[in-house]
């Protein structure tokens, strides 16, 4: 039996779980405790950095006890501590890591420094069972990235966003529109009484050989249809919200086609491939409808995990864990690993975006 306990504060939710694996049986999540700070960031319209960091210090220990509570477990009956070490906000990062750091330390037990995007990569295996290879498709607010998973610690990037990722779009239009925040499901919610075709709205690399993403300029046209018909009624709001959600979907669909297809020649051996979709935007039902139907035509399986284990989930964390620790990959010099804001899944692709001091962003 593998039993480790995740601790996950990247962004603005505090988490811990923990999950265990028992032989060949499925694993199971004995807990999964995430506090959101919504409220602390809504008047800004964004998260905050520094209240987030604040608000993990605050609240981490006892979200940890919580978990270990929920679990049935003690602490003696963990067998390693992970924790999210990067990508993610700095501050955050750090009240993460160097909490498992202290945990580890003083009980004696492994530490796992867990890439959060790996987290994500993984999670369709805790909660699928999905066998390697797949293709992951990852949206959020912080990453835009199709992904060949090849097995743990194996995975190579096939297109990424060159500006916003989808989720920052999302909140950027809902900003624009006056929407408050979480701007992705308040936009969503607005296009659900909204007209679609009122505005036509560019489908960013739709048809382009290049295979990634782009949303600066379907983010900028929706601001200047604002604008053109301003003051904005409840109507307008609905109307633009609808015709951004289509616009996403469409551009989306044609770049996860060509990854479909692409996962085809590379792997013909593979009988049942998978598409998994992770990350908060995979919560979109426009997308989600989008994205099942070209799974359906392309003859692939549609996993997409739990909206609580899409979302950022400690579950995931200790799950990442196990699969490093059973694949014999666990870091032998963890306690000594520096929280990283930035760290791509993929270290070997180029980096779209840029990359500086602190390394790639994508």
């Amino acid at each position: 039996m593998i039993r480790v306990l995740g601790i996950e504060t990247s962004c603005d939710e505090t988490a811990a779980s923990v999950v265990t694996l028992e032989g060949d049986a499925a694993p199971k999540i004995l807990s999964n405790i995430v506090l959101s700070q919504i409220e602390e960031h809504a008047a800004f319209g964004g998260v905050v950095p520094e209240i987030a960091a604040r608000a993990h210090v605050e609240a981490l220990d006892g979200i940890i006890e919580a978990a270990l509570a929920d679990s049935g477990a003690k602490l003696a009956d963990i067998d390693a501590i992970a924790a999210t070490a990067g990508p993610g906000l700095v501050g955050g990062l750090i009240v993460g890591l160097m909490t498992a750091k202290a945990i580890a330390a003083a009980a004696h037990k492994p530490l796992l420094a867990i890439n959060h995007l790996e987290g994500h990569a993984l999670t369709a295996r805790l909660t699928d069972g999905l066998e390697f290879p797949y293709l992951l498709l990852l949206v959020s607010g912080g990453h835009t990235q199709i992904v060949a998973v090849r097995g743990v610690g194996d995975y190579q990037r096939w297109a990424t966003t060159i500006d916003d990722a989808l989720g920052e779009a999302f909140d950027k239009t809902a900003k624009m529109l006056g929407l408050p925040y979480p701007g992705g499901p308040n936009v969503e919610k607005a296009a659900a009484s909204g007209d679609s075709t009122r505005f036509t709205f560019p489908r960013p690399m739709k048809g382009s050989a290049q295979p990634d993403f782009s949303f600066s300029g379907l983010k900028t046209a929706v601001r200047q249809a604002a604008r053109a018909i301003a003051p904005l009624s409840d109507q307008d709001v609905a109307d633009i919200c609808a015709s951004f959600q289509a616009a996403v979907a469409d551009a989306l669909g044609d770049r996860v086609s060509r990854a479909l297809s692409r996962f085809r020649q590379e792997f013909p051996g593979k009988a049942e491939p998978a598409l998994v979709v992770a990350g908060g935007v995979a919560a979109n039902r426009t997308i989600k409808a989008t994205l099942e139907a070209l799974c359906a035509e392309a003859g692939f399986q549609f996993v997409a995990p739990p909206l609580k284990l899409c979302t950022d989930n400690a579950a995931m964390i200790a799950w990442a864990g196990i699969e490093r620790l059973r694949a014999g990959i666990a870091q032998e010099n963890a306690t000594d690993f520096v929280p990283r804001s930035r760290w791509p899944l993929d270290s070997v692709s180029a980096p779209m975006i840029g990359s500086g001091r602190r390394g790639a962003k994508a």
